[in-house]
């Protein structure tokens, strides 16, 4: 009768201690420079909603300020900026048009940032949102269609 009780308590410990793990996926939220993808497709289709889309976008490593594309094409539905920033200056990206308006993160030379808007066919504006960067021409054309 003891044996059988030991083997229930300590069945029910494994039992417990299996419940009680951490998340193990990893996912700290956080984005990273060595993403190398350009496209990510998600299956769905039309009404503007199928596509999820990734594009790579970088800084001028000369610290001009420009943007190294001055357009850019997805398909309506989510897309994803990642600003790569080569240039000791600081830069960020904002996509804007058409009732959207989502800036990334401001960064620092060697950094990556990253912002994420739902579009619809059209043409947005993209450029760089900090002080004196868009009048000075860091701006480029994202056309959804």
């Amino acid at each position: 009768m003891r044996l059988l009780s030991l083997i229930a308590l300590l069945c029910f410990l494994a039992i417990v201690a299996a419940g009680c793990g951490g998340d193990d996926n990893g996912d700290t939220g956080s984005s990273s420079s060595s993403d190398t993808s350009t496209t990510e497709q998600s299956s769905g289709g039309g009404g503007g909603g199928g596509a999820a889309q990734t594009l790579k976008l970088s800084a001028d490593p000369s610290g001009a300020l420009k943007f190294d594309k001055s357009s850019l094409t997805a398909k309506a539905g989510k897309v994803t900026i990642v600003l790569d920033n080569p240039s000791s200056l600081p830069h960020a990206v904002e996509i804007e048009g058409n009732g959207v308006e989502e800036e990334s993160g401001t960064i620092g030379e060697g950094e990556t940032t990253k912002v994420t808007a739902t579009v619809k066919p059209g043409k947005y504006e993209y450029y760089c949102p900090v002080d004196g960067h868009k009048a000075a021409g860091m701006t480029g054309e994202l056309t959804v269609n």
